[in-house]
């Protein structure tokens, strides 16, 4: 095993930093969403990742990966959401194998009372906490990071 290349000082404090932020803002946004609107942050997510579909529909496997949840766990969210009405699931008209997700009327009623609430809160954390400068770096930065972690083997 080869030595461990060692943070600086500098290095330390921004990883700390970033392990800060990434363990509390989905546990502040996901209370927020669980309060105000009775659904989880991952549930919220399908929801969005549906209303931006062509036809607010897509393959439950597309829709994992776009959640980055696992099969079972959106499997399991849908169902929690299907049975609210949000969401409905039915074979794939191409492949009667494969699953299609689709945002149902009653879904995009319920994104558009949740979303309000929920982008209010990302603004408090995160938007409203930088200046417009610091905020472009930081898009820039994550958004470097993301695809050196789509690259990434798993």
């Amino acid at each position: 095993m080869p030595d461990a290349h060692w943070l600086s000082d500098d290095e330390q404090r921004a990883w700390l930093a970033l392990i800060t932020v990434m363990t509390r803002v989905p546990a502040m946004l996901d209370s927020q969403l669980q309060r105000d609107a009775g659904v989880t942050h991952f549930d919220y997510a399908i929801l969005v990742r549906l209303s931006q579909c062509p036809g607010c529909c897509t393959q439950m496997s597309a829709l994992a990966d776009m959640t980055n949840g696992s099969l079972s766990r959106l499997s399991h969210a849908v169902k929690k959401l299907e049975e609210r009405g949000w969401v409905q699931r039915s074979p794939n008209p191409d492949d009667g194998r494969l699953t299609d997700a689709t945002l149902t009327k009653a879904g995009k009623a319920k994104l558009a009372r949740t979303a309000p609430g929920h982008v209010a809160e990302a603004r408090r954390l995160v938007i409203d906490a930088i200046s417009p400068k610091q905020l472009r770096q930081l898009r820039d930065a994550v958004e470097k990071i993301a695809v050196g972690l789509d690259q990434a083997p798993e």
